[in-house]
């Protein structure tokens, strides 16, 4: 592999900021990077139908193909291992377990035995996902997470997976960013199933969190040994544009409906008082029932975080008015005068720190993870596939910094997953915005590492080094 420039003095000062047995490791998920859909058993998600919506997913892209990912696995795998990554995170195809959303189908479920073997004999902790967004269509078609019943049967299939897997996977994540699925998939149908239903998607929010604490609970009584069992949260700082109380109050809102409302229930056993309030100003209720919360706030050993960017928030609408059309307060985002990555996302590696700092002081005693942080830039490829990506390699230089920076303010962080390992499909983005350290030509499949892949191999052997 090429050789990135030598590690400067502030990368130095990074390392030493990283405690003893930090891991260091890359991160991906199922859809999007397995094709193979139909292969072994494997039946349609939310996002094999989703992509075949017109206009859902740019350029009309699916994850039919992806990164071939379940036929080139062996040398995916050896790839992590020559990039110095010790732990990979990866998600499950609910579909490959259990086509239909039912039974138990075991040439699926072989592929994800096969790889965790591989990784193991590369001396890599696999870090098991169990649901990454890929619903089961006919569990979608019966109801999907607005339903409660969905909770069940994500519990009875994380059980099939955990049986399988966990005599030697020690790290289990139930979900990945409940948001995501709940908010993009039901209330802004910008992500499968499409659906633009507010009241359905805060159902959802409630249905995913018990989901999770169902697993939970199963897992830790079969568990054969100590295991770690966790949820990765997508997270961000909302900062209020000004003293004004209308900013401050738009800021909580958003601070209550993005990371309250699921940090709240998870580690006190309740939902925040004023975002029930909020709800109810929309006559929305969270569906609770009886025991249900005690379930969600089963313990967890560790919690994910995945970090991209943070916002300013305003009260104010263009006009000066505080509410909207529908009576609601204004909650809008405005610019904070930040460089911006191909997602238009501003860079805000301060941010980054303030979040983990507060979550340690808000939610004290719960061991941290960074489960996926990452940029897209328009990467440009030389003749031979290598791409000097200084931006994305800067971008990793500022955030792992922040890490470092809510280290020494008393967050306990005990890792670093970099999203992602392979550029990929990027949900509705298709293919067009590309996140990984890893580039892929999608005509031939060829990986080439790039300066942000082998600037991270360096540090990762430094600090073990040191």
């Amino acid at each position: 592999m090429t050789t990135p420039a030598p590690t400067t003095s502030a990368d130095a000062a990074l390392i030493a900021g990283l405690p003893t047995g930090f891991r260091w490791g890359v991160a991906t998920s199922a859809y999007q990077i397995e094709g193979a859909v139909d292969a072994d058993g494997r039946t349609p998600s939310i996002w094999d139908t989703f992509c075949r919506v017109p206009g859902a997913v740019h350029d009309g892209d699916t994850g039919d193909v992806a990164c071939e990912h379940y036929t080139r696995m062996p040398s995916d795998v050896a790839l992590i291992k020559d990039l110095g990554m010790d732990t990979y995170r990866f998600s499950v195809s609910w579909t490959r377990v259990q086509p239909n959303g039912r039974g138990f189908n075991p040439a699926g479920m072989a592929f994800y035995d096969r790889l965790v073997d591989e990784l193991l004999a590369q001396g890599i902790d696999p870090w098991v996902t169990l649901y990454h967004w890929d619903l089961p269509q006919e569990l979608e078609d019966a109801g999907g997470w607005p339903v409660r019943d969905t909770a069940y049967r994500f519990a009875d299939y994380s059980m099939l997976v955990f049986d399988a897997l966990s005599d030697r996977v020690d790290t289990w994540t139930t979900l990945n960013e409940p948001w995501c699925s709940a908010m993009l998939g039901y209330a802004y149908g910008a992500h499968a199933p499409g659906r633009q239903d507010y009241p359905a998607a805060v159902s959802a929010v409630h249905h995913l969190l018990l989901g999770h604490g169902l697993a939970t609970e199963r897992m830790r009584e079969a568990a054969p040994r100590k295991i770690d069992i966790g949820i990765t949260l997508n997270a961000a700082t909302a900062y209020p544009a000004s003293d004004a109380a209308p900013d401050l109050d738009a800021a909580r809102r958003a601070d209550g409906m993005g990371a309250r409302l699921y940090l709240d229930p998870l580690v006190h056993g309740r939902y925040p008082a004023d975002v029930i309030a909020d709800l109810a100003a929309q006559d929305i209720v969270i569906p609770v029932q009886d025991g249900d919360l005690a379930t969600i706030s089963a313990p967890i050993d560790v919690l994910g975080i995945n970090y991209y960017f943070s916002q300013k928030f305003t009260g104010y609408a263009e006009d000066g008015s505080t509410v909207d059309a529908a009576g609601l307060p204004v909650v809008r985002s405005i610019p904070l005068g930040r460089d911006r990555t191909a997602m238009d996302w501003e860079i805000v590696p301060e941010g980054f720190t303030d979040l983990l700092v507060r979550i340690s002081k808000d939610y004290p005693g719960l061991p941290m993870v960074i489960t996926e942080n990452g940029a897209a830039f328009d990467d440009v490829a030389d003749a031979s596939g290598f791409v000097a990506d200084e931006g994305r390699t800067a971008y990793f230089t500022s955030h792992l910094a922040a890490v470092a920076s809510a280290i020494e303010q008393g967050a306990d962080i005990r890792g670093y997953l970099a999203w992602s390992l392979l550029d990929n499909f990027e949900w509705a983005y298709g293919y067009e915005k590309r996140f990984g350290i890893v580039r892929v030509d999608y005509d031939t499949q060829e990986r080439t590492p790039k300066q942000s892949a082998l600037y991270l191999r360096d540090l990762a052997e430094q600090h073990r080094n040191r």
